[in-house]
C-alpha cells in the first residue's frame, strides 16, 4: 500500500512536495487552511492531486502516515497538536525532498545576511561553471527542483521554522551568518529556543562536513562553546585574525582554508557596508571549499548587485535618494540599514511586531534620522520608542501615504529609507509586495 503524505500548506513549498510525492508514487492530499493561490491550484489540479481550502478535513489529515508541514504553520495550530497527540510523523519540506538527491548541498541560516549570502554563493557556484540551484526559502522549493532531478548543488536559504521540521537533513556545507532576535513569538519568546532551531542546521553534519560561521557573534561563540559539533569549523571575522576562515587585513579579505589561500581587496566589492563584507566572506568561502576559481570569486564579487528589497535604491528624486529595504523584517536588520545611511534620513518603519525592541537604535536614529513616518496597524511601541528622539513622527495607514509624507519631508541630499523592522502582514502580503508598494509609489509621485 503505498505511504499516505499529507500537505498542509499549499504555497510554494507544499506545492512542491506534492509534485515530487507525486513522483515518489505517495498517496497524496494537499490541505489549505486559508485560501490556495489561483496559479498554485492549477499545478495540484494538473499533477491530479487531491486538495482542499479554507480549512481542514480531520479525518482526511488524521489518516497520514507522514505530514509535510509548510513552515509558516505554527505548532500552536490545533491539527498539529492533534496530529502530535497521535504521534504522527511531522517534517518540512527540506528534510523531505533531501532523502531524494545525491546533490551536494550547502545550506545558509541566520536571522540576517541570508538571502543574500544564498544568492551570491549561487552565483558564484554558477559562473564557476557547476551544475547548481538556489531553493529553499527563497524562489523555486528545494522540492519542485529535486523533483526535475538536474543540479548536482543546491544552495538553499533555511529559516528556523524550516529547520525545526528535520530530522536526517545533512547540508555538506552549513552556513550561519548571524544571531539576533527574531520570530520569537513562535519560540515562546525564548531567545535560546530560537538559537537552538538555528543550529539544528549542523546537527547532522560529520567531520566531514564543513560549518561557516561568524566568529563576531558572540551568541554562536556562546553556543559552540556549550556543543562541540562534528563538522570543520570555518569562522569569518571583521575584528580579528583568524588561522583558518576569513577575515579582514589592510582592506583586504583574507581567506585561508587549508592550503589554499585567497586575497581581495575591500574596495572593489560590489555591495556597500560592514554586513555585506560577511555576507561576502561567507559565500567566498562556500566557493573556495568547492574549488571554484579565484578569478572567477573575484570577478563575480565585484559584479554583484545584490538582491531585491535588501537596502535596494530606488530613485532619486529632485536629489533625494529613495531606498527599499522592505526585507528588513526585524530590528537587527534596519540596524545595518541605518548604520549604512550617510545622509539625514526619513525613516519609514512599522508592520506587525514580533517582540521587538528598539534601544538599539536609539544612538543611530539620534544620529541619522529627521524623521520617522510609522507605517503600520498599531505604532504604539514605535512612538514609545523613538518619541522623545525625533522631532517629527508621522503614522500613515498605505505606503502611497507614506511615501509621499515621506516626498513633503525630505530636502535635497536626504535619503528616504523604507526598513520596517516588522513583518508584513498587517497591511502587505508580504516583504516583497510591501516593497513593490513602496517602488510603485515613489515611481509615481
Amino acid at each position: 500500500m503505498a505511504e499516505r503524505l499529507v500537505i498542509l500548506g499549499a504555497g510554494e513549498s507544499g506545492v512542491g512536495t506534492a509534485i515530487l510525492g507525486k513522483k515518489k508514487g505517495f498517496e497524496l492530499f494537499v490541505s489549505d487552511f486559508g485560501k490556495i493561490k489561483e496559479a498554485y491550484k492549477q499545478v495540484l489540479i494538473h499533477h491530479e492531486i487531491e486538495w482542499e481550502e479554507s480549512g481542514h478535513s480531520e479525518e482526511k489529515v488524521l489518516s497520514a502516515n507522514l505530514i509535510m508541514k509548510s513552515p509558516g504553520i505554527p505548532e500552536k495550530a490545533p491539527i498539529i497538536k492533534k496530529l502530535r497527540e497521535k504521534g504522527v510523523r511531522i517534517i518540512s519540506e527540506i528534510e523531505f525532498a533531501s532523502a531524494y538527491t545525491e546533490a551536494t548541498i550547502v545550506g545558509i541560516t541566520g536571522s540576517n545576511g541570508k538571502t543574500t549570502t544564498a544568492t551570491l554563493a549561487y552565483e558564484l557556484l554558477k559562473q564557476g561553471g557547476l551544475n547548481v540551484a538556489l531553493g529553499g526559502n527563497i524562489g523555486k522549493s528545494f522540492a519542485e527542483q529535486v523533483s526535475e532531478a538536474r543540479y548536482q548543488h543546491f544552495v538553499l536559504e533555511l529559516s528556523s521554522f524550516q529547520l525545526d521540521g528535520i530530522e536526517s537533513f545533512r547540508p555538506h556545507i552549513a552556513v550561519l551568518t548571524n544571531l539576533s532576535p527574531d520570530h520569537l513569538d513562535r519560540y515562546e519568546y525564548k531567545y535560546e529556543n530560537y538559537i537552538a532551531s538555528k543550529f539544528r542546521i549542523v546537527m547532522n553534519q560529520t567531520k566531514d562536513d564543513y560549518f561557516i560561521y561568524d566568529a563576531d557573534d558572540e551568541e554562536i561563540d556562546k553556543w559552540l562553546q556549550k556543543h562541540p559539533i562534528k563538522s570543520q569549523l570555518l569562522p569569518f571575522s571583521v575584528k580579528k585574525e583568524l588561522k583558518e576562515g576569513a577575515y579582514i587585513k589592510d582592506n583586504n579579505i583574507i581567506l585561508t582554508i587549508q592550503n589554499t589561500n585567497l586575497t581581495m581587496s575591500i574596495a572593489t566589492l560590489g555591495l556597500p557596508g560592514q554586513h555585506n563584507l560577511k555576507n561576502a566572506m561567507a559565500a567566498s568561502t562556500v566557493a573556495t571549499l568547492l574549488k571554484i576559481r579565484k578569478t572567477t570569486i573575484r570577478e563575480c564579487l565585484e559584479s554583484f548587485p545584490g538582491v531585491e528589497h535588501r537596502l535596494e535604491k530606488v530613485l532619486k528624486i529632485n536629489k533625494v535618494l529613495y531606498i527599499n529595504d522592505s526585507k528588513a523584517t526585524n530590528v537587527n536588520a534596519t540596524f545595518y540599514a541605518l548604520d549604512s545611511m550617510e545622509s539625514p534620513t526619513v525613516w519609514i518603519v512599522g508592520g506587525e511586531d514580533k517582540g521587538n525592541d528598539y534601544t538599539e537604535l536609539l544612538p543611530l536614529v539620534n544620529e541619522k534620522v529627521k524623521a520617522i513616518i510609522c507605517l503600520g496597524v498599531d505604532n504604539q511601541k514605535i512612538i514609545n520608542a523613538f518619541g522623545n528622539v525625533v522631532e517629527l513622527m508621522i503614522e500613515t495607514e498605505s505606503m502611497k501615504d507614506a511615501v509621499q509624507v515621506a516626498y513633503r519631508l525630505a530636502d535635497r541630499g536626504d535619503n528616504v529609507l523604507l526598513s520596517p523592522a516588522c513583518a508584513s502582514f498587517d497591511l502587505f502580503e508580504n516583504y516583497e509586495d510591501r516593497g513593490r508598494q513602496f517602488k510603485d509609489a515613489v515611481r509615481n509621485l
